[in-house]
Protein backbone atom coordinates (compact mmCIF):
# COMPACT_ATOMS: atom_id res chain seq x y z
CA UNK A 1 0.00 0.00 0.00
CA UNK A 2 1.35 3.41 -0.96
CA UNK A 3 1.21 6.54 1.21
CA UNK A 4 1.44 10.27 0.64
CA UNK A 5 2.90 12.68 1.59
CA UNK A 6 6.23 11.19 2.67
CA UNK A 7 7.28 12.46 6.12
CA UNK A 8 10.38 14.22 4.79
CA UNK A 9 8.35 16.19 2.25
CA UNK A 10 5.93 17.28 4.98
CA UNK A 11 8.85 18.87 6.82
CA UNK A 12 10.64 20.33 3.80
CA UNK A 13 11.90 23.87 4.40
CA UNK A 14 10.46 25.91 1.54
CA UNK A 15 7.25 26.36 -0.45
CA UNK A 16 5.17 23.35 -1.44
CA UNK A 17 2.40 24.21 -3.90
CA UNK A 18 -0.71 22.03 -4.12
CA UNK A 19 -2.96 22.59 -7.12
CA UNK A 20 -6.34 20.91 -7.47
CA UNK A 21 -9.51 21.08 -9.53
CA UNK A 22 -13.23 21.14 -8.81
CA UNK A 23 -13.55 17.46 -9.79
CA UNK A 24 -10.60 16.49 -7.58
CA UNK A 25 -10.30 18.71 -4.48
CA UNK A 26 -7.16 18.28 -2.40
CA UNK A 27 -8.76 18.57 1.05
CA UNK A 28 -7.43 15.13 1.96
CA UNK A 29 -3.85 16.30 1.28
CA UNK A 30 -4.19 19.42 3.42
CA UNK A 31 -5.35 17.24 6.30
CA UNK A 32 -2.67 14.67 5.46
CA UNK A 33 0.15 17.20 5.85
CA UNK A 34 -1.45 18.59 9.00
CA UNK A 35 -1.96 15.20 10.64
CA UNK A 36 1.53 14.02 9.75
CA UNK A 37 3.21 17.02 11.32
CA UNK A 38 1.10 17.06 14.48
CA UNK A 39 1.46 13.33 15.04
CA UNK A 40 5.06 12.67 13.97
CA UNK A 41 6.69 15.91 15.08
CA UNK A 42 5.78 16.30 18.73
CA UNK A 43 7.11 19.85 19.11
CA UNK A 44 6.56 21.67 15.81
CA UNK A 45 3.78 24.27 15.37
CA UNK A 46 1.08 24.12 12.70
CA UNK A 47 -0.64 27.30 11.50
CA UNK A 48 -3.66 26.89 9.24
CA UNK A 49 -4.62 30.08 7.40
CA UNK A 50 -8.09 29.21 6.17
CA UNK A 51 -9.90 31.43 3.69
CA UNK A 52 -13.07 29.43 3.07
CA UNK A 53 -13.17 26.46 5.47
CA UNK A 54 -14.42 26.81 9.04
CA UNK A 55 -12.81 25.35 12.13
CA UNK A 56 -15.68 22.92 12.82
CA UNK A 57 -15.06 20.99 9.62
CA UNK A 58 -11.32 20.96 10.33
CA UNK A 59 -12.04 19.46 13.76
CA UNK A 60 -14.44 16.90 12.30
CA UNK A 61 -11.99 15.64 9.67
CA UNK A 62 -9.08 15.59 12.13
CA UNK A 63 -11.11 13.54 14.62
CA UNK A 64 -11.43 10.75 12.03
CA UNK A 65 -7.64 10.41 12.26
CA UNK A 66 -7.81 10.34 16.07
CA UNK A 67 -6.44 13.87 16.23
CA UNK A 68 -8.02 16.29 18.70
CA UNK A 69 -6.89 19.70 17.47
CA UNK A 70 -9.15 21.49 19.95
CA UNK A 71 -6.84 20.45 22.77
CA UNK A 72 -3.61 20.64 20.80
CA UNK A 73 -1.64 23.73 21.81
CA UNK A 74 0.63 23.33 18.78
CA UNK A 75 -2.23 23.92 16.33
CA UNK A 76 -3.39 27.44 15.48
CA UNK A 77 -6.38 28.21 13.24
CA UNK A 78 -6.48 31.64 11.62
CA UNK A 79 -9.70 32.72 9.91
CA UNK A 80 -8.23 34.83 7.10
CA UNK A 81 -11.54 36.25 5.89
CA UNK A 82 -12.50 37.50 9.36
CA UNK A 83 -9.15 39.23 9.82
CA UNK A 84 -9.41 40.88 6.41
CA UNK A 85 -12.87 42.17 7.29
CA UNK A 86 -11.61 43.53 10.61
CA UNK A 87 -8.70 45.25 8.87
CA UNK A 88 -11.05 46.80 6.31
CA UNK A 89 -13.36 48.04 9.05
CA UNK A 90 -10.40 49.54 10.91
CA UNK A 91 -9.45 51.59 7.87
CA UNK A 92 -6.19 49.88 6.91
CA UNK A 93 -2.77 51.50 7.18
CA UNK A 94 -1.68 55.09 7.56
CA UNK A 95 1.35 54.51 5.31
CA UNK A 96 1.00 56.80 2.26
CA UNK A 97 2.46 54.27 -0.22
CA UNK A 98 0.34 51.33 0.98
CA UNK A 99 -3.02 50.53 -0.61
CA UNK A 100 -5.91 49.46 1.66
CA UNK A 101 -5.80 45.93 0.25
CA UNK A 102 -2.03 45.68 0.71
CA UNK A 103 -2.42 46.72 4.34
CA UNK A 104 -5.15 44.09 4.84
CA UNK A 105 -2.83 41.37 3.54
CA UNK A 106 -0.01 42.80 5.62
CA UNK A 107 -2.12 42.04 8.68
CA UNK A 108 -2.14 38.35 7.71
CA UNK A 109 1.64 38.40 7.33
CA UNK A 110 2.03 40.04 10.73
CA UNK A 111 -0.17 37.38 12.35
CA UNK A 112 1.98 34.57 10.90
CA UNK A 113 5.19 36.36 11.85
CA UNK A 114 4.03 36.80 15.44
CA UNK A 115 2.97 33.16 15.74
CA UNK A 116 6.21 31.77 14.31
CA UNK A 117 8.46 34.00 16.37
CA UNK A 118 6.56 33.36 19.58
CA UNK A 119 6.72 29.59 19.16
CA UNK A 120 8.90 27.74 21.67
CA UNK A 121 12.35 26.94 20.36
CA UNK A 122 11.72 23.22 20.02
CA UNK A 123 12.62 21.29 16.88
CA UNK A 124 12.56 24.59 15.00
CA UNK A 125 10.24 23.40 12.23
CA UNK A 126 6.73 24.75 11.88
CA UNK A 127 4.12 24.17 9.18
CA UNK A 128 2.23 27.12 7.68
CA UNK A 129 -0.73 26.28 5.41
CA UNK A 130 -2.52 28.86 3.25
CA UNK A 131 -5.79 27.26 2.16
CA UNK A 132 -6.57 28.58 -0.35
CA UNK A 133 -5.15 31.49 -2.33
CA UNK A 134 -7.56 31.26 -5.28
CA UNK A 135 -10.46 32.40 -3.10
CA UNK A 136 -8.52 35.54 -2.20
CA UNK A 137 -8.18 36.32 -5.90
CA UNK A 138 -11.90 35.72 -6.38
CA UNK A 139 -12.53 38.18 -3.52
CA UNK A 140 -10.86 40.89 -5.59
CA UNK A 141 -7.21 40.87 -4.54
CA UNK A 142 -4.91 41.36 -7.52
CA UNK A 143 -2.22 38.92 -8.66
CA UNK A 144 0.39 41.53 -7.71
CA UNK A 145 -0.98 41.88 -4.16
CA UNK A 146 -1.18 38.13 -3.68
CA UNK A 147 2.28 37.63 -5.20
CA UNK A 148 3.73 40.05 -2.67
CA UNK A 149 2.02 38.19 0.17
CA UNK A 150 3.33 34.81 -1.02
CA UNK A 151 6.86 36.08 -1.47
CA UNK A 152 6.83 37.68 1.98
CA UNK A 153 5.44 34.55 3.66
CA UNK A 154 7.88 32.31 1.82
CA UNK A 155 10.83 34.48 2.90
CA UNK A 156 9.54 34.47 6.49
CA UNK A 157 9.15 30.68 6.51
CA UNK A 158 12.66 30.19 5.11
CA UNK A 159 14.05 32.47 7.79
CA UNK A 160 12.16 30.60 10.53
CA UNK A 161 12.94 27.13 9.07
CA UNK A 162 9.27 26.45 8.42
CA UNK A 163 7.40 24.52 5.76
CA UNK A 164 5.06 26.73 3.71
CA UNK A 165 2.15 25.01 1.98
CA UNK A 166 -0.20 26.80 -0.44
CA UNK A 167 -3.31 25.33 -2.05
CA UNK A 168 -4.41 26.87 -5.33
CA UNK A 169 -7.58 25.89 -7.22
CA UNK A 170 -7.00 25.59 -10.96
CA UNK A 171 -10.00 26.26 -13.19
CA UNK A 172 -8.41 25.39 -16.53
CA UNK A 173 -5.49 22.97 -16.49
CA UNK A 174 -4.76 23.55 -20.19
CA UNK A 175 -4.12 27.29 -19.71
CA UNK A 176 -2.32 28.50 -16.59
CA UNK A 177 -3.56 31.75 -15.08
CA UNK A 178 -1.04 34.47 -14.03
CA UNK A 179 -1.24 33.57 -10.33
CA UNK A 180 -0.54 29.90 -11.08
CA UNK A 181 2.52 30.83 -13.14
CA UNK A 182 3.84 33.01 -10.33
CA UNK A 183 3.33 30.33 -7.67
CA UNK A 184 5.03 27.70 -9.83
CA UNK A 185 8.11 29.94 -10.06
CA UNK A 186 8.28 30.24 -6.26
CA UNK A 187 7.77 26.63 -5.22
CA UNK A 188 10.28 23.96 -4.29
CA UNK A 189 7.80 21.18 -5.06
CA UNK A 190 4.47 21.09 -6.84
CA UNK A 191 1.85 18.50 -5.90
CA UNK A 192 -0.66 18.30 -8.74
CA UNK A 193 -4.02 16.72 -7.84
CA UNK A 194 -6.20 15.96 -10.84
CA UNK A 195 -9.25 13.95 -11.86
CA UNK A 196 -8.87 10.90 -14.06
CA UNK A 197 -8.58 11.77 -17.74
CA UNK A 198 -10.86 8.83 -18.50
CA UNK A 199 -13.63 10.24 -16.33
CA UNK A 200 -15.06 9.30 -12.97
CA UNK A 201 -14.55 5.86 -11.50
CA UNK A 202 -16.11 4.22 -8.47
CA UNK A 203 -12.78 2.69 -7.49
CA UNK A 204 -10.54 5.72 -8.12
CA UNK A 205 -11.24 9.27 -6.92
CA UNK A 206 -8.31 10.90 -8.69
CA UNK A 207 -4.56 10.94 -9.06
CA UNK A 208 -1.60 13.05 -8.02
CA UNK A 209 1.87 13.88 -9.28
CA UNK A 210 4.91 15.38 -7.57
CA UNK A 211 6.99 17.80 -9.65
CA UNK A 212 10.24 19.59 -8.87
CA UNK A 213 9.94 23.38 -8.69
CA UNK A 214 12.47 25.76 -10.26
CA UNK A 215 13.76 26.80 -6.82
CA UNK A 216 15.37 23.37 -6.29
CA UNK A 217 18.31 22.20 -8.40
CA UNK A 218 17.67 18.48 -7.88
CA UNK A 219 14.97 16.44 -6.11
CA UNK A 220 15.50 15.20 -2.58
CA UNK A 221 12.36 13.03 -2.75
CA UNK A 222 11.25 10.64 -5.53
CA UNK A 223 9.18 12.55 -8.08
CA UNK A 224 5.91 11.22 -9.48
CA UNK A 225 5.39 11.89 -13.18
CA UNK A 226 2.01 12.19 -14.87
CA UNK A 227 2.61 8.94 -16.76
CA UNK A 228 3.13 7.14 -13.42
CA UNK A 229 0.67 9.16 -11.33
CA UNK A 230 -0.22 7.92 -7.85
CA UNK A 231 -3.95 7.23 -7.71
CA UNK A 232 -6.18 7.49 -4.66
CA UNK A 233 -9.62 6.58 -3.43
CA UNK A 234 -11.38 8.63 -0.76
CA UNK A 235 -13.06 6.73 2.06
CA UNK A 236 -14.72 7.74 5.33
CA UNK A 237 -11.41 7.14 7.09
CA UNK A 238 -9.26 9.13 4.66
CA UNK A 239 -7.46 8.47 1.39
CA UNK A 240 -6.07 5.15 0.14
CA UNK A 241 -3.18 5.38 -2.34
CA UNK A 242 -2.10 2.88 -4.97
CA UNK A 243 -0.13 2.72 -8.18
CA UNK A 244 -1.98 3.20 -11.43
CA UNK A 245 -3.82 0.09 -12.52
CA UNK A 246 -3.81 -1.61 -9.11
CA UNK A 247 -7.02 -0.20 -7.59
CA UNK A 248 -8.62 -3.66 -7.46
CA UNK A 249 -6.14 -4.56 -4.76
CA UNK A 250 -7.54 -2.06 -2.29
CA UNK A 251 -11.25 -2.66 -2.77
Amino acid sequence: MQSFPPPDLASHIGLILITDEIQAPADFLIHGFLNLRLKDSKQSRCLLLSVSEDIERIRSVASKSSLNISQNARFKFIDVYSHLEESEAAGGSDAPDTSPRDSQLRRIFDLVSTELRSAPDSDGKSLVILDDIATLEWLGYSVLELSRLCRALRALCLKESATFLIRHHVLDRSELDPLSRHLLQLCSYHVEVRPLSSGRSGAVSGELCLHLGPVESKPVYPLITRSAALQYRLTDGGAMFFNRGTSEGVL
